[in-house]
């Protein structure tokens, strides 16, 4: 399918005065830190350098003494603390993160992880019955869920056990009644609800060690959580939470961490994916999280957990070799399921008549069908609902574009829906095999009803037009001052308009090779899938510049995203 080109706005006055201002930024860079919304040279500056120092005070979170209050008493009593996650990245590495804080400060800690096939997802009846059978705590502390576990709380209460709730979820109508419920989004427009789980965990983290060396605690005075950052990098970029303000803050701090980490299973993790030296936000969704999240995929969170958790090398070494497998298999299984959706979805769609595409099969593996949804949307460039079927009922995963909320959908189709969430662009339900045609029809109705008259090819947001020249190591130098790259904080697209293709090649059948030349200036690009989209004469190219490292020697080369005949 081919894509809009669509320019971002620039105000070209202010980005003179930034140019002239900063003088060690050339103009592309001075034109997207006025996009990112900088006014003054001063607030590019900070942009550009952000700083542990200026992380705001923990205890600016709603209940956030009560719960050091309580987890302190925990510990110095010697009580059993249970922290309790989540199966996704951002569970894992929040539980990993706050198990390690807890015991670095003397406390007697378990974790615990639900499994998404038997549990389900959150501070669930189940999930809290077998934790507690499990490990017995007197105090169990969430990362990640619980804001609206209601009766679960209520239910640990008769148990005997206090629940203390970390959490960056919305509150749905009645919240826990926890000894503490430490959620940013409990205040509307609160400076920390962009944190991710994880984010949250680590403000409990700061405020225990704050609290700690304030009353003199040695333990707190000698615990460096700068050590720690690297679960807060990964598991806020695999979130998809935005890369602004603090969370910029941690997961450019984090990403250093983990190139020299202390931690036997990051150094694991990192061997086995070959990585050595810079680590980017790339890598932490890329590399990082699809490993994690395979465990719980497959069915063995607890895997990624432990591997976190040990400080023994040849284990963190066996760990990883596990989530290396896993995600070979999740890789396989999404493969088939792609290739399987992809032939139902050609051999019946029309372009006029299919704007809400739902496809469901006996046996889909749900652990992986919203990755295959987010595919078939990248295909297709319509929203997709992808369901595995299982003994008469479904659970299925949506994933939109930016011209349909994909919960209008479902609320269209509520009657037919056993259950559902989410948000604007992912949600997921559990639906009835009787009801599954009947849903088909009326989730592409609703879609046709916003999307027919739509441009529904995939837009492509390219940031400014550059000459070639001006794709140098100055613009590199830059790109990484403006990093670290994620939700909200994309990674440049430039665009170079009218250049020559002086050589083409063809790479293990599907990706293409060039060497641009505007006459003056000649430059590498790669293609990734794109064997077949070299048009003939000059071409236009969006792109996004990347260092490439072969053989001990790095060069500039042009990331493709598109290209097309010159305009």
């Amino acid at each position: 399918m081919s894509k809009q080109w669509k320019f971002k706005p620039c105000d070209e006055a202010l980005v003179e005065r930034l140019f002239q201002c900063l003088g060690d930024v050339p103009r592309p860079v001075a034109a997207r830190l006025a996009q990112r919304g900088c006014k003054t040279a001063e607030q590019a500056v900070e942009f550009m350098n952000p700083s542990l120092s200026t992380l705001r005070d923990p205890f600016e979170l709603p209940d956030m003494d009560k719960a050091v209050e309580r987890i302190r008493h925990a510990i110095a009593e010697g009580e059993k603390i249970t922290v309790f996650g989540d199966y996704d990245s951002d569970g894992i590495c929040s539980t990993a993160l706050l198990v390690r804080v807890l015991r670095a400060l003397g406390g007697e800690v378990s974790a615990f992880i639900p499994n998404r096939f038997d549990d389900g997802y959150g501070l669930s009846l189940d999930s809290l019955k077998t934790c507690v059978e499990k490990n017995s705590p007197s105090l169990i502390v969430t990362v990640d869920c619980g804001t609206n576990s209601v009766e679960t709380v209520e239910r640990a209460k008769e148990l005997g056990v206090d629940v203390v709730i970390t959490d960056h979820h919305e509150p749905s109508g009645s919240v826990a009644d926890a000894v503490a419920l430490v959620n940013p989004k409990r205040e509307e427009k609160h400076p920390d609800s962009i944190l991710a789980g994880v984010g949250v965990a680590f403000k409990l983290s700061h405020a225990l060690v704050k609290a700690g060396r304030d009353a003199g605690c040695p333990l707190a005075a000698v615990l460096d959580l700068r050590d720690l950052l690297g679960f807060v990098a990964v598991a806020t970029v695999t979130d998809m939470v935005p890369l602004l303000g603090e969370n910029r803050i941690l997961v450019r701090a984090g990403l250093q961490s983990l190139e020299n980490s202390k931690l036997a299973g990051w150094n694991a993790l990192k061997k086995m994916a070959g990585l050595q030296g810079e680590i980017q936000s790339w890598h932490a969704g890329f590399t990082f999280g699809p490993r994690i999240n395979a465990a719980g995929r497959i069915g063995r969170a607890d895997a990624a957990l432990e591997l976190f958790l040990t400080d023994l090398p040849a284990r963190a070494e066996e760990l990883a070799d596990f989530l290396e497998n896993a995600n070979r298999e999740r890789q396989a299984i999404e493969k088939e399921i792609v290739r399987e959706a992809i032939e139902e979805i050609d051999a019946t769609f029309d372009a006029e008549k299919d704007f809400g595409l739902v496809i469901a099969r006996e046996g889909w593996h749900i652990g992986v069908i919203g990755i295959v949804a987010s595919r078939l949307v990248r295909r297709t460039g319509r929203p997709v609902a992808v369901i595995g079927m299982e003994k008469g009922s479904g659970r299925g995963s949506c994933r939109s574009i930016d011209a349909f909320n994909i919960l209008d959908g479902l609320n269209a189709c509520s009657g037919l829906l056993t259950q559902f969430g989410g948000h604007a662009m992912a949600a997921g339900f559990e639906i009835k095999e009787s009801n599954l045609e009947a849903f088909k029809e009326r989730f592409n109705a609703a879609a046709a009803e916003q999307l027919k008259e739509a441009d529904l090819r995939l837009v492509l947001h390219i940031d400014q037009k550059i000459e070639l020249a001006e794709a140098d190591a100055s613009l590199m130098d830059g790109l990484k001052r403006m990093g670290p790259f994620g939700q909200d904080n994309p990674e440049p697209v430039w665009a170079i308009c009218g250049v020559t293709v002086d050589d083409s090649r063809i790479l293990k059948e599907k990706h293409l090779k060039l060497a641009l030349s505007d006459g003056s200036t000649r430059m590498d690009a790669i293609g990734f899938n794109m064997a077949e989209k070299l048009p003939a004469g000059p071409v236009d190219v969006a792109f996004t510049l990347q260092e490439n490292s072969w053989n001990g020697r790095t060069t500039l080369q042009l990331n493709l995203k598109d290209i097309r005949s010159a305009e």
